[in-house]
């Protein structure tokens, strides 16, 4: 299987409405809502109180344990400590800030312009105390993932394969010296044999960049692979660069690799060389429902109701909003949610983009089990989600499955898929506690 990973789709990219505009500055807006989960892991502990004055980059929560602290992405005075929607479609507590517009600006983090000498505990320290997560979507914490110790393969993943998300795209585009050097201060933490960049060959201006960069850069090569979805799937890029199989219930480290989303790999560089942790992100707000797709450089914590204002608003009535991309992400049932680390993209969908079926039901086809990159029977995980028989569930893997889908996607019975297998992974989670 060199090369190759199982199944996968082609479903149409929809890049072409956003991926030639540079990222623009959102305005800044009134109030920004910080939750205090962003990351994979336990929810930071506020550390600032109702009625503190903030200074922009100021750290306002974190915690012990496998955690990442989130920073104040405006100055101002803090109006409340309380539960806010979420991105997630949950709700949790968030430090609310009241924008006094004047940026005023303060880091703990130490600058390192030099970082030649720089041992890996004092990287991975300045990775920590910036907040970086995996800016992809995972949002696990990036300090943890450097900390595995060597390994023989080290991926930056620039592949970007949802559809409609140009967030990656256009950073190396605008910034790929920044990206390129966070990689070179992963691979000193990393120390591995192999360095490469990943990206899908629908990203032609992308390419060319990358490949100019990299003439003075012996030490990454360029893997250049054919646009098929989820290639961006950390287990199946490793699959594709390695032919090593991620064993069930493994992580990459198992099998000798470390993958790192491009952008992910900027904000190293931003917070070693600069000591800026992270206080906004590049997010696609694009789909037919938006009147002016383009990139936005937000603060985190910026409403999506204002995000999608700052791309001219919606066209009118909408099908959905999604925070991410239309194969992996999460519909909004309000735009106050805030913006966070992992989201990358908001998708606003037209009526014409409605795939759901009157009757959804199971034709008994197979086509779900020929695209599941992960080889299991997705059919057999919606029925049992339904039925909510957790022995089953955990029989046929239900763990294993990466939400990525293709299933639903391909599902000619117009199946929601996706939602009944993360409902029965909840089952099964809350089973095992």
């Amino acid at each position: 299987m060199r090369g190759k990973f199982w199944g996968g789709v082609h479903p149409a990219g929809r890049k072409e409405l956003s991926s030639d505009v540079p990222p623009s500055p959102c305005p800044a807006p009134a109030q920004v809502v910080i939750p205090l989960q962003q990351h994979i892991g336990r929810p930071c502990d506020p550390l600032v109180a109702v009625g503190d004055q903030v200074k922009m980059g100021q750290k306002i929560g974190d915690g012990e344990g496998m955690c990442a602290p989130v920073h104040a992405s405006v100055s101002g005075r803090v109006t409340a400590i309380e539960e806010r929607p979420h991105p997630s479609g949950g709700r949790c507590l968030a430090v609310v800030i009241e924008n006094d517009f004047q940026d005023t600006y303060e880091s703990a983090l130490t600058p390192h312009p030099e970082t030649g000498g720089l041992d890996a505990d004092t990287l991975i320290e300045s990775i920590r105390e910036a907040g970086i997560v995996g800016m992809g979507g995972a949002t696990f914490p990036t300090d943890i993932k450097a900390s595995i110790g060597k390994v023989e393969t080290l991926i930056a993943n620039a592949c970007e394969c949802e559809p409609y998300i140009t967030a990656d795209d256009v950073l190396i585009c605008t910034d790929g010296d920044r990206a390129i050097r966070g990689l070179l201060l992963l691979r000193q933490i990393l120390r591995p044999g192999r360095t490469v960049i990943a990206i899908e060959d629908n990203k032609a201006r992308a390419i060319a960049v990358l490949r100019e960069k990299l003439k003075d850069v012996p030490e990454i090569e360029l893997a250049v692979l054919p646009t098929r979805y989820p290639q961006g799937a950390e287990k199946q890029l490793i699959q594709v660069l390695t032919g090593r199989q991620v064993p069930s219930g493994g992580l990459p480290r198992d099998v000798g690799c470390a993958v790192f989303n491009v952008a992910t790999c900027a904000f190293v560089a931003r917070a070693v060389v600069e000591g800026e942790p992270v206080l906004r992100r590049i997010v696609t707000v694009t789909g037919h429902g938006i009147r002016e797709p383009r990139n936005l450089l937000v603060p985190i914590g910026t409403s999506f109701a204002d995000a999608v204002a700052a791309a001219g608003g919606l066209t009118g009535p909408v099908w959905k909003v999604i925070a991410g991309g239309p194969m992996m992400g999460r519909a909004q049932r309000d735009l106050s949610a805030p913006v966070t680390k992992g989201v990358n993209a908001i998708v606003a969908l037209t009526e014409e983009d409605n795939g759901e079926g009157a009757h959804p039901s199971c034709i008994r086809c197979g086509k779900c089990v020929a695209v599941c990159p992960m080889g299991l029977q997705p059919l057999y995980l919606y029925r049992f989600s339904r039925r909510g028989d957790t022995a089953a569930l955990r029989r046929y893997s239900i763990l294993d499955c990466i939400e990525c889908g293709c299933c639903a996607y391909t599902c000619p019975g117009k199946l929601s898929i996706v939602e009944a297998i993360r409902e029965g992974k909840t089952l099964v989670r809350k089973e095992g506690k």
